[in-house]
């Protein structure tokens, strides 16, 4: 496994556990952990996308950090 799977796998299997623990009720959607990992998980995996320069999955990753991060600074303001 190279480092760019290495990096992909780490942040694309921080998003699955956060959509894992939303699904299931451990953390709410809305709650600042659920957005705290998405964005720690699509910026890991933008990263990843970034190394082997692949543009449409450096566009879906960062938009959902970016996303996320609104949606925390939302989370944050209630």
């Amino acid at each position: 496994m190279s480092y760019n799977d290495i990096i992909g796998s780490i942040g694309v299997g921080i998003i699955l556990i956060a959509y894992f623990l939303n699904i299931f009720s451990f953390i709410p959607k809305e709650g600042k952990l659920y957005f705290v990992l998405n964005i720690i998980g699509a910026s890991i995996a933008c990263y990843a996308s970034i190394l082997i320069n692949y543009v449409p999955f450096i566009i879906l990753e960062g938009t959902w950090g970016i996303v996320s991060l609104f949606g925390l600074i939302q989370s944050s303001k209630k």
